[in-house]
């Protein structure tokens, strides 16, 4: 926001000292930790180090110190800044807070929906998340990954890169001919009318538990596999016709939780170039083919010349049927050859970070390590709910997503209900949603991507703590302020006064928003959005019970407005990074 003055401060600075025949290759500055006022440093070690290795007689530290005192005494005060301090070896200035909250309040509002936004990268990212099986219930299990992977792409999305949303589906193997068993056994004919998710989740723990219990039924799902792998006309046509209905019933989870994707992967698409890519390893070298009585490996360590790091990859059961890994290395590299990434990320739990290794190092091998070095795991951890519930979805105690959504929404409306009785019955259903949902993803999205959440009702929907519903209400409370006020702000003004400590306070955490999202999509950690949208609220709700905002007259009326629309739209836009929806009443 300084930029000009920058510069013109550094074209200052460079004739200071090459008048004094010392010579600086470039300044780097950095922002001094906020105490109350904004400033910028720049240090002079580099400087009187190079002074050193050029044979002058020097002590570095005391050198830089002088160095830093003569460049203050040529400044003076310059424009713009309200103070030049030489400091052990940094110069240190100090920007004016009038000045400096003014030009903050400005760009927020000119920039709008889009302040934050960094600028494009020109950089294409894939981000492969959700990874459900189809046939099998939707269920609280997925919902880390769905929530994690959408904010990390809304995360990259702002931090300038071209993002690729993509969802490779598991929609073959022995749970797929389960259910095909147990549809043709027992519900041949029926379609799902309703509650699909549900619906389909009790077909596959109902064929489950027949084919664990009785021998008999694990022939016959075996046989009917042998139809499907074959070819069968009629067997294929049902599968296709049952994905679908799989694929809708995600569908209408997707649209539920705001998730999107640009490219959908199928097991089914990539298990015969797999195939074929397990025979071109064995003719390489890089496989072993170890049947029948074993399988197909890739025996890394050895291949490598390491022990115990890498150990051996199975690429190829003994009967010839695929893996995991059969089917992972072709769509890693159809992956680049179709969108040449410059990062292929992978949201997918730690559980699964050993296997990911071997995969990467595999494509390495395969003479693939550009590949290779572009693939990124973010892994995560598992989610415990109320009451320690493990899920199971063969046999049937799963927790659906649908049903949490529905319970967040009955409490969320509960609550608004009581906050706002004078609302709509459909106003009170639309705001309880948009609580419940971001209290679920906020609960999952505040903490560490590592560490195991444990979700808590109360806590999750707190309107006094660090959860969504106290972000969404500071959102809607800048909204009622602004409303009262007739709507508009117009031009802002500079203050006539100085400015309160905590109108400083929350302009200051305005400024990090740009910082916060590229250091998040650096490190792929929604945690550092989640938090400053937290920090955000806490600071506009501490402006809020100490500066009166309607009561007051003329400039500082129209200035503390100023910094509540600001506010009030760092806050929608951090929500949006989030996926969070910000509502206009709570």
């Amino acid at each position: 926001m300084f930029e000009a003055e920058q510069k013109r401060l550094e074209e200052q600075i460079l004739s200071i000292l090459t008048q004094q025949d010392i010579f600086v290759s470039e300044l780097k500055w950095t922002q001094i930790p906020f105490t109350g006022e904004w400033g910028i440093t720049t240090s002079f070690f580099a400087t009187a180090a190079a002074e050193a290795r050029n044979g002058k007689s020097v002590v570095v530290p005391r050198r830089a110190q002088e160095i830093a005192e003569m460049v203050a005494n040529g400044l003076g005060t310059p424009e713009g800044f309200t103070k030049c301090e030489p400091v052990r070896g940094y110069l240190n200035l100090y920007f004016s807070t009038v000045e400096y909250a003014h030009r903050v309040l400005t760009e927020v509002q000119v920039k709008g929906d889009a302040f934050g936004k960094l600028s494009r990268k020109s950089q294409r990212v894939m981000v492969e998340y959700s990874q459900p099986n189809t046939h099998k219930p939707f269920h609280v299990g997925h919902l880390r990954n769905v929530i994690l992977g959408s904010a990390v792409c809304n995360i990259l999305d702002w931090a300038g890169y071209d993002v690729i949303r993509a969802n490779y589906l598991g929609d073959i193997g022995l749970h797929v001919i389960k259910w095909l068993w147990g549809y043709l056994k027992f519900h041949q004919g029926e379609t799902p009318a309703h509650d699909m998710v549900r619906w389909m989740g009790d077909i596959y723990a109902e064929a489950t538990r027949h084919f664990e219990e009785d021998p008999d039924v694990e022939k016959e799902v075996r046989q009917l596999f042998g139809r499907w792998h074959n070819g069968d006309p009629d067997i294929e046509a049902l599968w296709l016709k049952t994905r679908q209905w799989s694929l809708d019933a995600f569908d209408q989870i997707y649209r539920m939780m705001g998730v999107e994707f640009d490219r959908y992967y199928f097991e089914s698409e990539v298990e015969k170039p797999g195939l074929e890519l397990v025979d071109q390893l064995i003719q390489d070298g890089i496989a072993r083919d170890e049947r029948p009585q074993d399988s197909v490996i890739v025996p890394l360590d050895e291949l490598l010349g390491l022990e115990n790091d890498y150990r051996v990859l199975v690429v190829l059961r003994s009967d010839g049927t695929s893996l995991y890994s059969t089917k992972d290395l072709p769509l890693a590299i159809q992956k680049f050859n179709e969108y040449d990434l410059a990062k292929s990320i992978y949201v997918i739990d730690v559980r699964q970070s050993f296997y990911l290794r071997q995969i990467f190092k595999t494509l390495e091998l395969m003479g693939y390590p550009e590949y290779a070095e572009k693939c990124h795991h973010l892994a995560y951890e598992i989610v415990n709910l109320p009451g320690n519930v493990t899920m199971s979805s063969r046999e049937g105690t799963v927790v659906l997503l649908e049903d949490l959504v529905r319970e967040a929404t009955q409490r969320a409306f509960q609550i608004v209900a009581e906050k706002n009785p004078e609302l709509s019955e459909a106003a009170k259903k639309e705001i309880a949603f948009a609580v419940a949902m971001g209290s679920i993803k906020y609960s999952m999205l505040s903490k560490d991507n590592t560490k195991v959440v444990t979700f808590d009702w109360e806590r999750a929907m707190d309107f006094n703590g660090q959860a969504a519903p106290y972000i969404q209400y500071a959102y809607v409370r800048a909204g009622s302020i602004l409303r009262k006020a007739g709507g508009t702000v117009g031009t802002i003004e500079h203050p006539a006064s100085d400015l309160h400590p905590t109108e400083v306070q929350l302009i200051d955490v305005m400024t990090r928003i740009p910082d916060v999202i590229q250091r998040a999509a650096e490190e792929y950690r929604p945690l550092h959005v989640a938090t400053l949208a937290y920090d955000l609220a806490r600071a506009f709700n501490d402006f809020y019970n100490q500066c009166p905002v309607l009561k007051e007259d003329g400039e500082i009326r129209a200035f503390r407005l100023h910094i509540v629309a600001a506010a009030r739209q760092a806050l929608g836009n951090c929500l949006a990074v989030l996926g969070i929806v910000a509502p206009d009443a709570m």
